[in-house]
């Protein structure tokens, strides 16, 4: 079972920006999709970036133009660079495998503040 850390985030104004990291430990973590998910307070968890194993990307149109996912085989770890971050952004993010209802344990998550 593959187990993920999330880090990166804090606290930054309104048109600013971060970036976050998912290191990944265990195996299966080359094959599969990756993707970063944000919960924001009192609504569910959604899917707003993912990248395949070969590096084809998709984001949802919210983030569209301002963020950007990558990944590391090699070295078992995914990153979203985030831009012109707006108040909308805050949220709890995760990363995890991208495989319909199936999921890697979640991790604690890195939470992302918007605010001036």
């Amino acid at each position: 079972q593959v187990q993920l850390v999330e880090s990166g985030g804090g606290l930054v104004q309104p048109g600013g920006s971060l970036r976050l990291s998912c290191a990944a430990s265990g195996r299966g973590f080359s094959i599969n999709a990756m993707g970063w998910y944000r919960q924001p307070p009192g609504k569910q968890r959604e899917l707003v970036a993912a990248i395949t194993s070969g590096g084809s990307t998709h984001y949802v149109d919210s983030v569209k133009g301002r963020f950007t996912i990558s990944r590391d085989n090699a070295k078992n770890t995914v990153a979203l660079e985030m831009n012109m971050l707006r108040p909308e952004d805050t949220a709890v993010y995760y990363c995890n495998v991208v495989a319909g209802t199936y999921y890697y344990n979640w991790g604690q998550g890195t939470q992302v503040t918007v605010s001036s």
